[in-house]
């Protein structure tokens, strides 16, 4: 072992234990990567930035953008709304097509995308028919990790396959944009035979459980808080007191969303604990209307017909209620709402904290947050649409629909058109996957589809310097023969297997690994090893390579996932119902991989 191999290792060692205990974010690590590796002398100056300019990174960007583009101008919805209807009164149909659906739109956009279109038509099908919500969330959340295995672009880890595909410095054959879709196809079939002959076996039943009751009463309560109550403090009321000391929240399970000072002529929207209330002031009120009323009783405050001071800020059309989850690598896990100055900083009123199963009535912003935490808040329209606009990663992924959304429908022909451009020229003129993706991603911006702005804050910036700053550690990995020594250690520990046993060693080892670090990074550091590998015992690199790629998308035992984390809350799951789900479904995507590839790709 050469000093060059001690040193790569130690630094994927790093790396690896930095994804675990997530000590600074993955963006940070791809960064220091770019600066580290240079430094040290396992890469030249230019391999250390090749990936921002890579084949891979290009790709994904682009994809996003063509995303982006496709749902502002409602095209998704199109495909969603007659989706929903067919699948009539039937627990079983309404699973099947809302997650076979989700699954081929996943296999063009990000699955987590995907799976927020059909979010809240979803919850509305399920309260409607009174089909419990758990039934059809999970196998929606799981199609949709799995849609992207269809195609070549449908996941982040096969995106970038093609600029890994590099043994003792030369370049093997790309893969083309449907090489995996057989094998993505038996997947999603499988997972969707799966859930219709063993969900009501697997899935909570959503009837008596404590997770979806909560879940359940979560709703009810919105339906209690629609109206805001506009309320007048007399002039006669001995204060002022603050909020902290009246205790409001606490006392009578509503909150104070406005205060309208007399005495200073001002209005806040955003209600502190160390606020006042003083006599003559009007405040606003959202909760349930008897609970309002029990307020006023016992503060001699004066409960008005309707909104009269607050009439334009708070009407329907200005402000409203919105249910967010906190995202998978948002800023505010591990924090207090305190910590972050969440009011001051995303200037809306958290109503209730949905978390562990409880409801959280007061004391919200004491509260340490966790991802799939739900928070419920209130606040003006355009405030919300900021929120959901943020650069990736958002810190709040949004459960409920928005009114006010901007469309453009009339520029969905378009959109759709720039998307067969693009899928046109990789199938029928092998244009380069970037080029071809990016020139439809161009094409939605010049014609207007989407914005330049629009398209920066869709993408994902974080997964582009993440991926940007691995390239060159797997590039060090091969160059400095690390991966192949490595691989040399596991074959003389597996001895001398057949292909196929190589590759279910292979799928193991990459499903283990996407659990506990990132797809994308799994796949960086996989495929150069398991290429190796696959030499040294006579097979395929390139299905070696394949197989991790695929793998990368195996992650169901943990809500680690950004679609599970997205699907948590609204679906009421914990942590043991995708444990209970996911062994299987990890299980059955491994089998069902290795016997596609085995039977159809000249594996033996």
């Amino acid at each position: 072992m050469t000093p060059e191999m001690i040193l790569t290792m130690f630094v994927l060692v790093c790396v690896i234990a930095v994804f675990v205990f997530e000590w600074v974010r993955v963006d940070v690590v791809g960064i220091i990567m770019m600066v580290l590796l240079p430094l040290i002398g396992l890469v030249t100056p230019k391999e250390a930035f090749v990936g921002l300019s890579s084949n891979a990174v290009c790709s994904i960007i682009a994809v996003i953008i063509i995303g982006a583009g496709l749902d502002k101008t409602g095209v998704m919805n199109q495909v969603a709304s007659p989706i929903i209807k067919l699948g009539g009164g039937s627990e079983k149909g309404i699973t099947a097509l809302v997650s076979g659906t989700v699954a081929v739109i996943s296999s063009m956009m990000q699955n987590i995308g995907a799976a927020a279109l059909f979010l809240p038509a979803t919850q509305r099908i399920s309260k409607r028919l009174g089909i419990p919500i758990s039934r059809i969330l999970m196998p929606m959340g799981f199609c949709a990790i799995i849609g992207g295995t269809m195609t070549l672009v449908g996941a982040s880890p096969t995106i970038l396959l093609n600029d890994l595909l590099v043994l003792g410095g030369e370049k093997l054959e790309p893969f083309g944009l449907f090489t995996q879709t057989p094998i993505g196809v038996c997947l999603v079939a499988s997972a969707l035979i799966y859930f219709a002959l063993f969900g009501k076996l697997i899935l909570p039943s959503g009837e008596g459980e404590e997770d979806t009751d909560v879940s359940a009463s979560l709703l009810e309560e919105y339906k209690g808080m629609d109206n805001i109550l506009e309320v007048h403090v007399p002039a006669d009321y001995k204060g002022p007191k603050t909020m902290e000391e009246l205790m409001i929240r606490e006392k009578f399970l509503v909150t104070v969303v406005a205060i309208s000072y007399t005495d200073r002529k001002d209005k806040n929207f955003v209600i502190r604990s160390t606020d006042t209330i003083s006599a003559n002031d009007d405040i606003a009120i959202v909760g349930r209307v008897s609970n309002i009323r029990k307020l006023a009783e016992e503060y001699g405050w004066q409960v008005k017909e309707g909104l009269e001071v607050f009439s334009d800020s708070l009407a329907r059309t200005s402000a409203g209620l919105a249910e967010t989850v906190v995202s998978p690598r948002s800023e505010l896990i591990g924090k207090t709402m305190s910590e972050v100055n969440f009011k001051e900083h995303y200037g809306v009123n958290p109503l209730r904290l949905y978390k562990s199963n409880k409801v959280y009535y007061g004391g919200l912003t004491n509260i340490r947050m966790q991802m799939g935490d739900a928070i419920l808040l209130q606040g003006p329209w355009d405030r919300f649409h900021i929120l959901k606009n943020q650069p990736q990663p958002r810190a709040l992924t949004f459960a409920t629909p928005l009114e006010g959304e901007i469309l453009r429908p009339e520029k969905a022909k378009l959109a759709v058109f720039w998307l067969a451009i693009a899928l046109m020229q990789i199938i029928f003129f092998k244009i380069q996957l970037s080029v071809a993706l990016m020139s439809g991603a161009l094409g939605m911006i010049v014609t207007g589809v989407l914005s330049v702005d629009e398209a920066y804050l869709a993408v994902d910036w974080m997964t582009v310097f993440l991926l940007a700053g691995l390239i060159p550690l797997g590039m060090a990995f091969e160059n400095t023969g690390t991966a192949a020594y490595i691989a040399q250690y596991v074959m003389g520990l597996l001895g001398t297997p057949s292909p196929i046993v190589l590759l279910t060693a292979v799928g193991i080892m990459t499903s283990f690994f996407t659990l506990v670090v990132s797809n994308v990074g799994a796949t960086v550091l996989l495929v150069p090893l398991c290429m190796n590998m696959a030499v040294m015992a006579g097979g395929d690199p390139r299905m070696a390579a394949l197989v991790v790629g695929l793998s990368a998308s195996n992650t169901f035992v943990l809500p680690t996932h950004q679609v599970n984390a997205l699907i948590m809350r609204p679906g009421g799951y914990r942590t043991v119902d995708y444990a209970k789900a996911g062994v299987i479904m990890t299980i059955l995507f491994l089998t069902v991989e290795l016997t596609v590839i085995y039977f159809f790709y000249g594996i033996n």
